[in-house]
């Protein structure tokens, strides 16, 4: 699979809508986004633009306009976004699910490239599709307040913001299913209420 730029910024660009809701804006800029990104505003007008007409983002328009999450966070898939952006999720075009085309091998169905290439795209989709954008922006958020990050858009009038920054070095096995796996550990710590 190779993730597309269009792909990659849609992703952050509906992480950190995710995110700005989660700290009570109702909308963020384009402009926003964009600087929050380090992205071309251009582009990420373009992305935006297909993910309202995919009904996942609505705009405002006004003095306080701009974007805002049009679904909730717990039932948009990742998997769905990148589907939505770049097609399929399978590295070759005859190991996909949703998006198959017929290759120029002579034998597909006993093709030993085409059979490894569905397991890629099916480990591939078991990750991407067992996790939702609500999930990606709560441990997001859990390792911006661990690390006393300030989330993005948390200078912005109305946002419920935390701590300041402190800097430390990338710990590459800090990824995602670590902080989900840290979060579940937090959940089954809490005591129950009576």
């Amino acid at each position: 699979m190779h993730l597309s730029k269009k792909a990659e910024y849609a992703l952050r660009s509906m992480i950190h809508l995710g995110i700005a809701t989660e700290l009570g804006l109702p909308t963020v800029s384009g402009a926003d986004l964009a600087e929050a990104n380090r992205l071309p505003l251009k582009f990420v007008e373009r992305i935006l633009q297909e993910l309202r007409e995919a009904g996942l983002v609505e705009t405002k328009r006004g003095k306080l306009g701009g974007y805002t999450l049009a679904t909730a966070g717990d039932q948009i898939r990742i998997g769905d976004l990148v589907r939505l952006m770049d097609g399929r999720l399978a590295p070759i075009c005859c190991a996909s699910e949703f998006a198959y085309q017929r290759c120029t091998c002579p034998d597909e169905d006993h093709c030993g490239l085409r059979m490894l290439m569905i397991d890629v795209r099916n480990a591939i989709a078991n990750i991407l599709d067992r996790y939702t954008l609500a999930q990606v922006v709560e441990v997001t958020l859990r390792k911006m307040r661990r690390d006393g990050v300030p989330p993005p858009f948390s200078n912005l009038p109305g946002a419920r913001a935390d701590a300041g920054p402190i800097h430390r070095k990338a710990d590459p096995s800090d990824g995602f299913l670590a902080g989900l796996s840290q979060l579940a550990t937090a959940s089954r710590d809490e005591p129950e209420l009576p």
